[in-house]
């Protein structure tokens, strides 16, 4: 089964500006466990590909939020995901066909259990 993991940056990642409590050390283990990973975020392109790599982590894909359709239309994925913070990662997530979790949420904390254990919950919106 392959899982596709989409990360807003700023108030969702532990490097965004500002910071948000998605550690690099879980997208490290998304990716160990074989998940396709990458950032759709309002942040440039260029500014997304430098913070992963200050950061020493290989991305699959950087978008612009907006851009999620075409994220899902580069992979075949079993799973399509995108975790965030605001209505309009929500918005974007949706109009993709990605589930969105919201993170700092109960089903956040659930879901990020279950995927370092290798089951992403289905890619239902």
């Amino acid at each position: 089964m392959t899982n596709l993991i989409s990360f807003d940056i700023d108030c969702t990642l532990e490097f965004g500006e500002p910071s948000g409590s998605v550690a690099i050390d879980f997208v490290r283990a998304v990716q160990r466990k074989g998940c396709i990973v990458g950032s759709c975020s309002d942040r440039p392109l260029s500014y997304q590909k430098r913070i992963w790599r200050e950061h020493n982590v290989s991305v699959d894909f950087t978008a612009l939020k907006q851009n999620l359709d075409d994220v899902k239309a580069r992979f075949n994925a079993d799973s399509y995901v995108h975790i965030g913070d605001t209505d309009v990662d929500e918005f974007f997530a949706g109009k993709a066909g990605f589930r969105f979790i919201r993170v700092d949420t109960m089903e956040w904390r659930e879901w990020s259990a279950r995927v370092t254990q290798g089951d992403t919950g289905g890619s239902g919106g």
